[in-house]
């Protein structure tokens, strides 16, 4: 070793005592006995695929003859060695596809496979196809269907849209290796679909073979290299790793299934075909005790028998083992729409169908309208209230399409909607829930008042039905109140009255029949931990049960949202503690200005526009200033009482009027301070902005973690971070709970600048920022960044932009900034979706053009990005033009691409760029596409893209265009 080499390996091992050195390949050349030591590690490094990756680089390398001249690699013992040593690597791995796919890249898996053929001895220059497998030796045979499955595996997996790789700014010399890479890669992809339909013989005939299979190992790789004269015909060939035949016919019929599947969209029939394959899978699956040999994902093999069953009509909707999807499939297949649109509503209440299918059905039924069929355009309608209901139940934002159709719904429209919305009040289990929908404001206005009591009395009836399991109750004053009625009736009324006079009496009741403390009668009855001790040190027992389950059953009356019951049960309690006890008289009026805060913050919730009246503004200002000693306080009182004087604007009470020492002692005060100064100061010159720094730093603090020093055992300082000792004035929870109390825009789109601001800083991604409103008034630096936790950071900006969203699904700037995060999280069709959402909702659903400054060149580039991503190449090249210089070189680059997931030619009508058009038809002319280069000359064609026409023309052109795909585009991601 050179004295420059040990001191490299001195400094390595210096500054890594505990990292051994990486094995290298060449050390695997010297010892024969190393791989096999190396692989039996529990965590060997490089890894196994990495030594096949090492093995046939350095065997394939070419090599330079005396003349200078590069030569094809050498068949010299040292390639033929690290060959075999790559293979037995593969061996080791069982040859399971699945981990060889996952590592290794399509060029390196056909070099493996080729040298698996030809050291099996499987016949050169003879077609798989032409061999009869019967008459193979078991591992020669066995070699020819691996690489048949390979070649048909790789053709399905070719065929999903992948994210593409690209080299980074300082790797431009990889340029041309991944374009060789992606040269190479292709072209064995257009052999290997070439042979499709024999590498499909070779293992249908597999399937025929119904002998034991063997698989070559380390040890029969050995004993080939040992014999060079060795043929197959040695005892080699059957003491390879046995694999029973009903093994492999169950990974060649799901294998086979799979590419049976991807043909069924060019070629009908073959579903069937993929079908059959899949059901064999299925069943010999259950036959198997274990699956040593068997890779497949039995997730997706469900999917798939799913998809075969619903495409060629193979279930039968009374089947008990039928599943929710095939029964949907089965009723559209039959033209049965009215019986899927009773299923949608039923499962509205069942919630057994995940959102997406429902989604993927409305869009099957939008596209048969699209197509012209007719008729359907109510059930459309329908399919789409049904959702709408599916997603308020699950607190969902409600569609564009949804709010689309409330614009100008119609009488027949509204019927639909009460019917579905009453089918799911019928079924709901919880009371509670009946007090919510029935005191909704949508169902205020619809119903007439006749109408709302029927309704309400089926919930009461079917609610009570449901939870007590037993006839309905009957009504309360049915009952005639006596000491002839038992404890248990008395008890049961106990709990359902909501009427204060009522509760008193059924109490003096029971507690003439019996001494027990009544408030623990309904485990759901509770009052806030604060106040307990100051109830229960009531010494009269009925006093002491009377004001707990008023205010329990208060309290649950705001939580359902029913403020009438809770003002009578909140009324009556505070008269009664007046009496006798100061301190509980102030703990009822705080509880009933929390009261009242909450029934106005959800008016304006519901869309009221009435201010606050200034009689309740100054109780809120009067609590916030109050203090009384020994007086028991709820936080969330004063939490809310802040969050509504954001909520209406008090911003000059918040910075001007609110005392000092409320500030020091207050977090939520001082928070409202500094939220309230920002705003009022936006849009401000920059000297203004020293509380946008102040409130920067203060929430700055609520992301950090505490940082303490540690020495490790061989000397060195670490870092310990303490997620939970936070060092802010809130913890990071308690800061996220009082920010959903927020709901004016102005202070949200503060916060949610803000928290993009900090995450673009703690993320350090220049090219993937997310973008928001005034992100020039927080600082651009962080003094001591290791201490703010990144991921606290990054889920509250998600969380943060989620909730005001719920408020108003339709501000462009919050749907923008969504759709950055999920564009820099790679998730692009989510991305794409809520690009198109921010451009619908400030152009009329796109009837108008969109504003330049939603728009932008960064937005229109990231959803090129997106549909790149998505392999819509097409959907790429017409955005292009969206650009304010067109970028023909991207749109060029997607119209080369041959795999193309979106519907190509249909989209030629939304270009209007000539200069794309003509290259859409070379490009056609080329690859002979007749068809398609008749729809391109078509759209060229067409009178107002003339360049000759006048700019206003030509504008006018674009403009109808830009709108009709962006429409189009909504329909494909809504």
């Amino acid at each position: 070793m050179s004295a420059e080499a040990a001191d490299r390996v001195a400094a390595v091992t210096s500054s890594r005592p505990g990292t051994p050195l990486q094995t290298s390949w060449f050390e695997f050349l010297l010892d024969g006995s190393l791989l096999e030591k190396h692989l039996q590690k529990s965590h060997p490094d490089p890894a196994p695929v990495q030594l096949i990756i090492q093995f046939l680089e350095q065997a394939s390398k070419p090599s330079v003859n005396e003349q200078n001249q590069v030569q094809p690699p050498a068949d010299n013992r040292r390639n033929r060695t690290l060959k075999l040593l790559a293979l037995k690597v593969a061996a080791h791995m069982k040859w399971d596809l699945d981990s060889l796919e996952k590592g290794l890249t399509i060029p390196v898996l056909n070099m493996l496979l080729n040298e698996l053929l030809c050291v099996s001895k499987v016949p050169p220059g003879v077609k798989h196809v032409d061999l009869d497998l019967s008459t193979l030796p078991p591992t020669t045979a066995m070699a020819v269907i691996i690489y048949n499955r390979w070649a048909i595996r790789t053709i399905v997996l070719s065929s999903f849209p992948e994210k593409q790789t690209k080299p980074g700014p300082h790797q431009m010399n990889m340029l041309s290796i991944v374009q060789q890479e992606k040269e190479m890669t292709d072209n064995i992809l257009t052999v290997l679909k070439e042979q499709a339909t024999d590498s499909i013989s070779v293992l249908e005939g597999a399937l025929q073979l119904k002998k034991d299979f063997y698989v070559h190992t380390l040890r029969t790789l050995d004993l080939l290299a040992a014999d060079a004269a060795a043929n197959g015909e040695t005892e080699s060939s059957t003491a390879g790793l046995r694999i029973s035949a009903d093994e492999l016919h169950c990974q060649v019929h799901y294998d086979l299934g799979g590419i049976f599947f991807q043909q069924g969209c060019t070629d009908q029939p073959t579903y069937e075909k993929a079908r059959d394959h899949f059901r064999q899978t299925k069943e010999l699956l259950k036959k198997l005790d274990s699956t040593v040999h068997v890779h497949l994902d039995e997730k997706r093999l469900a999917g798939y028998w799913n998809a075969c069953r619903a495409l060629t009509g193979d279930c039968d909707p009374c089947d008990p083992q039928t599943t929710p999807y095939d029964q949907i499939n089965s009723l559209i297949r039959a033209h049965n729409y009215q019986a899927v649109i009773e299923a949608f509503i039923k499962d509205n209440v069942s919630r057994s169908l995940p959102n997406h299918f429902r989604r993927s059905v409305l869009r099957e039924f939008l596209y048969k309208v699209q197509q012209g069929e007719s008729g359907l355009d109510e059930v459309c309608h329908k399919l789409c209230v049904c959702n709408a209901v599916r997603d308020a139940v699950e607190g969902e934002i409600l569609s564009v399409r949804f709010q689309q159709l409330l614009l100008k719904p119609s009488k027949r429209m509204v019927d639909f909607i009460l019917e579905v919305i009453g089918t799911l009040c019928e079924n709901l289990e919880d009371l509670s829930l009946v007090f919510v929908v029935s005191s909704h404001k949508l169902f205020m206005e619809l119903l007439k008042e006749d109408e709302r009591k029927v309704l309400v009395e089926q919930m009461r009836k079917r609610s009570a039905t449901i939870n007590l399991s037993a006839k309905p109750l009957p009504s309360f004053y049915d009952i005639p109140a006596s000491a002839s009625v038992n404890i248990g009736q008395l008890e049961q009324q106990l709990i359902l009255s909501l009427e204060p006079r009522r509760i008193r009496q059924i109490l003096i009741e029971l507690h003439g029949m019996a001494e027990r403390p009544f408030w623990r009668v309904n485990s759901k009855w509770e009052v806030p931990p604060d106040y307990i001790n100051v109830i229960l040190g009531i010494k009269d027992n009925l006093t002491r049960d009377l004001v707990y389950i008023l205010m329990a059953k208060g309290l649950h009356c705001i939580s359902i949202k029913d403020f009438v019951h809770a003002r009578l049960l909140f009324s009556a309690c505070l008269e009664l503690v007046t009496e006798f006890s100061p301190k509980l008289r102030q703990v009822m009026l705080n509880e009933m200005l929390l009261l009242e805060v909450r029934a106005h913050e959800t008016m304006a919730a519901e869309g009221s526009k009435e201010r606050p009246p200034p009689d309740l503004v100054s109780r809120v200002r009067g609590y916030l200033e109050m203090r009384i000693h020994d007086l028991p306080l709820r936080q969330v009182v004063g939490e809310e009482c802040v969050a509504f004087m954001l909520n209406w604007r008090e911003n000059d009470y918040l910075t001007l009027q609110v005392p000092p020492s409320l500030v020091m002692n207050n977090p939520y005060i001082k928070l409202g301070q500094l939220l309230a100064s920002t705003c009022k100061e936006l849009p401000g010159p920059k000297e203004s902005r020293r509380t946008a720094k102040e409130l920067w730093d203060v929430v700055v603090q609520i992301c950090s973690v505490s940082i303490q020093h540690k020495r490790n055992s061989d000397g060195r300082v670490g870092l310990i971070k303490h997620r939970e000792s936070s060092m802010g004035i809130l913890h990071r929870s308690k800061f996220i709970t009082f920010v959903k109390k927020l709901r004016e825009p102005l202070v949200l789109t503060t916060l949610i600048s803000l928290f993009v601001r900090l995450h673009s800083i703690v993320r350090d991604d220049i090219v993937n920022e997310v973008t928001a409103e005034h992100l020039s008034i927080w600082p651009s630096t962080l003094p001591n960044i290791q201490a703010v936790d990144v991921e606290a950071v990054a889920v509250t900006v998600k969380e943060l932009v989620s909730y005001a969203l719920t408020l108003n699904p339709n501000n462009q700037s919050w749907l923008i900034t969504q759709a950055d995060i999920y564009f820099v999280t790679n998730q692009y069709s989510a991305a794409l979706n809520l690009y198109l959402q921010a451009g619908a909702v400030c152009s009329d659903f796109f009837t108008k053009a969109v504003p330049p400054d939603v728009y932008t060149d960064q937005v229109l580039k990231r959803m090129i990005k997106c549909c790149s991503m998505m392999n819509c190449h097409t959907q790429v090249a017409v955005l292009c033009q969206f650009l304010r210089e067109v970028d023909y070189m991207t749109a060029f680059k997607a119209l080369q691409e041959q795999n193309s997931h979106d519907a190509m030619d249909s989209f030629y009508d939304y270009i209007w760029d000539v200069t794309i058009l003509e290259y859409l038809t070379h490009i056609h002319h080329k690859r002979g596409e007749t068809e398609k280069r008749q729809i391109a000359i078509k759209a060229i064609g067409q009178t107002e893209l003339n360049t000759s026409n006048p700019e206003e023309v030509l504008q006018l052109a674009a403009q109808k265009r830009k709108k009709r795909f962006l429409q189009a585009m909504a329909k494909l991601y809504f």
